[in-house]
């Protein structure tokens, strides 16, 4: 079939499951794309004069992405996965859409870069961080930087590569490219006393030596050194010092970059975030964009769906931020218990595919800090018994526990819990945030992600 009918037949198809408020909306297109001619994908990005690049991280690839599109986006016109599907059919469905568009500017999957740049031929790839996620899917981390190494050895020599160097796994793919733009934190007020319990990538990935970390930042991100080979994080090209943590509103923070230093806002807490702004004015920067560019770009960045969103739901407003995997929901404890611990959250716990089967990760969570202020918590979701219990082990008093599994009747209950003008907090696993989040779009408080995405 020629390239033109199957883009005709899958728009067609995306169409139709738009109409039909299907769930998969944002990706049928892309998947009916690959079944017909899986080249065809390469032969759409072919047609982006300016070419692609891709994100890709455990943490914050999202994120990462939307800041990037909010730097370059007024003046490129972009083709973006802006709803997160971020498999081949995902990028596929975006190419379809993105009519007219110039630039690709996907989040990729963890598992699925190495296919994704095989066929996109990326200009730039930028490679955030490595957390242990999805074992069942994924495999362990030493399985995944293995083909992120030979995703990197294939791309073309004109193509850009930006990594974290705090990540000693992502940190050591700056070898295989002598040009390649490494960014990190150093700011040594901001570091942890001492490397968490959880933290993944903490020995040698040349020796297997504990690494020795002169500071730890968020989980195994930090300034690290082998005591016995001698592998250490890479000089840093793109910094950031003097970080302020201004509670739930905002981060600032001083960007460093080779041609000079600049003042930046982010109107999103965390120390985290700061790392997702780190990787973003790397790339952007990559693609051209200006040192002005980047910061007003950053100063306009607002929370990605899902990902420390804030919804207003009558007279109270909802704080959603995504949790996934242990070093990620730490930082978000971390953020919520420094910023305004809450009297009532509503954590969701699923186990589907795109969450991961296994939910014994909770147990490596940190959710410690936010029992001394929590009054009630509503445990909700496929797997709202577990996470009751985690709690229970944690010392909370089990009387002040409520499992809810019906997401919706969990928000109702939180809702109702919550004081007229006061905030409540909701954790949600990924299928769980998408769920709830529909749940508040029916409601007319939110418009649909996949709608956010058009």
């Amino acid at each position: 079939m020629p390239l033109a009918a199957e883009i005709a037949a899958a728009r067609a198809a995306g169409r139709l499951s738009r109409l039909a408020r299907a769930g998969g909306g944002t990706t049928v297109p892309g998947k009916l794309l690959w079944k017909l001619d899986p080249g065809a994908v390469d032969r759409l990005a072919r047609r982006l004069p300016l070419g692609s690049a891709l994100v890709s991280a455990t943490n914050g690839k999202t994120t990462t992405a939307a800041m990037v599109a909010e730097i370059v986006g007024p003046r490129v016109r972009l083709a973006h996965n802006r709803s997160g599907a971020n498999l081949v059919s995902g990028v596929a469905s975006s190419l379809l859409e993105a009519r007219g568009a110039e630039l690709g500017l996907f989040e990729v999957d963890e598992a699925a870069l190495s296919e994704v740049a095989a066929r996109l031929q990326p200009r730039a790839l930028c490679l955030g961080n490595l957390f242990r996620d999805q074992l069942d899917r994924y495999g362990e981390l030493e399985h995944v930087a293995d083909r992120w190494r030979a995703a990197v050895r294939d791309l073309d020599r004109s193509a850009a590569l930006v990594v974290n160097g705090d990540d000693p796994q992502v940190g050591d793919l700056a070898r295989e490219r002598p040009d390649a733009v490494v960014f990190g934190v150093d700011d040594p007020r901001r570091a942890q006393p001492s490397l968490q319990h959880a933290a993944d990538s903490k020995y040698c990935v040349r020796c297997g030596t504990p690494y020795e970390y002169a500071a730890p930042y968020v989980g195994h991100l930090g300034d690290y050194r082998c005591p016995a080979c001698g592998h250490a994080r890479p000089p840093l090209t793109v910094v950031a010092r003097e970080i302020e943590l201004r509670g739930l509103d905002s981060v600032s923070f001083r960007l460093v970059l080779p041609e000079g230093a600049h003042d930046v806002l982010l109107h999103v807490p965390g120390l985290y975030n700061v790392y997702n702004a780190l990787a973003a004015a790397s790339l952007a920067r990559a693609l051209g964009a200006t040192a002005q560019e980047i910061v007003e770009g950053l100063d306009r960045f607002g929370a990605a769906f899902g990902r420390f969103e804030r919804i207003a739901v009558g007279d109270r407003r909802l704080l959603m931020l995504l949790i996934k995997n242990p070093a990620g929901a730490n930082e978000a404890v971390r953020t919520i218990a420094d910023g305004a611990a809450p009297a009532i959250a509503v954590i969701a716990l699923n186990d589907g595919i795109a969450d991961g089967r296994d939910v014994s990760w909770i147990w490596d969570v940190d959710f410690e800090p936010l029992i001394p202020t929590l009054r009630r918590l509503v445990a909700t979701g496929d797997r709202a018994a577990e996470l009751a219990l985690r709690f229970k082990y944690g010392g909370f008093d089990p009387d002040a526990i409520e499992v809810v599994p019906s997401l919706g009747r969990a928000l109702d209950r939180g809702l109702e819990l919550t004081q007229a003008g006061g905030e409540l907090v909701v954790l949600p696993t990924y299928t769980a945030m998408l769920a709830l989040r529909k749940i508040v779009a029916e409601r007319g408080f939110v418009r649909p992600y996949w709608e956010r995405a058009a």
